[in-house]
This record gives structure tokens, C-alpha cells and sequence, in this order.
């Protein structure tokens, strides 16, 4: 399964988006019905996980951490906790609840960021916040992969 991809789209009054069509075929193609919506760790962003991927993601997690272990298991309850099983419609719709929205600071338009095995979702800025600048990012990728002893030829 592989999300690729950077699509704008727009929520309605009630925080209901359209799943950018792209995006639904993959999910169709690997039958996937459900999917798992919280907020990323690390950013300002929501993150969607096919359901298949957020059970990997939570037997990963919990093989690495220790049920008597109690920052432990206010690690894992923490991670849990604050998710959201979605269901598209038969438009190709979901809804992202209001609380979501207040913490992604989403207010109508938003980006789709197709990031492999997820789907992050991001408040739409003209300063496309979720990217490095070009030069930033030639620069970051030539460190990561030009320090490799195999360069693709």
C-alpha cells in the first residue's frame, strides 16, 4: 500500500472532507475499509491509518514496551487513547471531529500528504508547511543518501 501524493481539498460546515480519489482507490485495491485518525506525535498534523497499518503500528508498540512498566503504559494509553475509527461514506466522505481540527488548527481548506503507509492531513498555508524549502531539502537528501556506499548506478 503506498500513498503518494499532495491534494488540496476543502471541509464542509459539519468538518466532513472528501478522501481524495487517488487515496481511495489504493485503499480499495488493498481492501481496506476502516481507518484509524489521530494526531501526529511529532507535528500539526492528523494522521489516517488503514486499519491494517495501525494494528502493525500498535503490536510494534506494544512488543516494545513492558505492561508493569507504568511510563510504559502511559505511553501506550496515551497513543491509544486519542484515536478515531473512520468509516468513508458512499461519497468517499469522513468526518474529522472538531476536536481534531482545533488540534491540526484546521480551519476549511486542507492538504492530503500521501506518506507511504499513511496519510497525513495538514491545515492548508500558503508557506506549504508540511515542506522543506528546495535547497533545505536537496541538501538534507543528498546527505542521507549520498552517504551510501551503493549510489543506484
Amino acid at each position: 500500500m503506498r500513498f503518494l501524493g499532495n491534494i488540496e481539498a476543502k471541509t464542509d460546515a459539519k468538518g466532513r472532507v472528501f478522501l481524495p480519489a487517488v487515496f481511495r482507490k489504493v485503499l480499495q485495491s488493498s481492501g481496506e475499509e476502516k481507518l484509524v485518525l489521530r494526531k501526529d506525535v511529532f507535528q500539526s498534523c492528523l494522521v489516517l491509518y488503514p486499519e491494517s497499518v495501525w494494528n502493525e503500528q500498535m503490536d510494534t508498540l506494544r512488543q516494545r514496551l513492558s505492561r508493569w512498566n507504568a511510563l510504559h503504559q502511559q505511553i501506550f494509553r496515551q497513543f491509544v487513547a486519542d484515536v478515531e475509527v473512520v468509516t468513508l461514506d458512499g461519497n468517499g466522505r469522513f468526518l474529522i471531529p472538531k476536536r481534531y481540527l482545533k488540534m491540526a488548527q484546521i480551519d476549511q481548506t486542507v492538504k492530503f500528504v500521501g506518506m507511504g503507509d499513511t496519510i497525513e492531513i495538514w491545515r492548508s498555508t500558503e508557506n506549504d508547511g508540511p515542506f522543506m524549502e528546495a535547497g533545505a531539502f536537496g541538501r538534507a537528501l543528498e546527505e542521507i543518501m549520498g552517504s551510501s556506499t551503493d549510489n543506484g548506478l
